[in-house]
This record gives C-alpha cells, sequence and structure tokens, in this order.
C-alpha cells in the first residue's frame, strides 16, 4: 500500500505539470514542471522525502528499461537516419561531453559550498 501511495503522489505531481503544460504557453515539457514542483513541494515541506522515496528509488531502479522502447524505434528508422548519422553522432557527442562537464562543474561547486558550510 505504501508504494501505491507514493506511486500516487508522483502521478499527481506529474498530472499537474501536464496541466501546467497546457495551460502556460512556454515551450517547457510537462516533466520539467513536474520535477520543478516535486523540487518545491520537497524544499518547502509541503512534501517530505519518506513520503515518495521508495517509489522514486524503484523508479529509478528501472529506468534503464524504459529506453527500450526508444532505442527498438532508433532501429526501426535505420532508413531516415542512415544519411544524418554523422551529425547525429557528433550532436550526441557534444552534448554528452556538455553535460557531463556541466555537471561535474555544478557538483564540484556545491561540494566547496557545502565544505565551507562546515568549516564555518
Amino acid at each position: 500500500m505504501k508504494y501505491l501511495k507514493q506511486t500516487l503522489i508522483i502521478l499527481t505531481i506529474s498530472f499537474i505539470g501536464e496541466l501546467l503544460k497546457s495551460i502556460i504557453p512556454f515551450p517547457v515539457p510537462a516533466s520539467i514542471y513536474g520535477m520543478v514542483i516535486m523540487f518545491l513541494c520537497l524544499m518547502t515541506g509541503i512534501l517530505k522525502l519518506n513520503q515518495v522515496k521508495d517509489a522514486s528509488k524503484f523508479l529509478i531502479e528501472i529506468m534503464p528499461v524504459m529506453f527500450i522502447p526508444a532505442g527498438v524505434g532508433l532501429i526501426t528508422s535505420w532508413g531516415a537516419l542512415q544519411s544524418m548519422l554523422v551529425p547525429v553522432c557528433i550532436v550526441t557527442v557534444v552534448a554528452n561531453i556538455t553535460v557531463m562537464l556541466a555537471t561535474g562543474h555544478v557538483s564540484q561547486w556545491i561540494i566547496k559550498r557545502e565544505r565551507k558550510k562546515k568549516d564555518e
């Protein structure tokens, strides 16, 4: 029952994100609205971490399985992608490197900030 309740909380917040996507005319995916709402709820204390922790952990564990349909879609679209293979590969490599660099810098900044707080 605990997992069902936690999953329903996550789905409700995702649904609110979908509603915001249909109301707000910005080109922002509904999942981003949902993540921002979840973040705000957790940071303000409206939602406690233990109210969604177990279901969230489960969803993160099965996340790789969710990429299988996308991979199959790429395989079935090979004819259309073949002519764009080099540009797609270049964009993929550049995007991955950019994300890794940004994540590394942000992580280091957060770690340094936390250390400064502990030292004070």
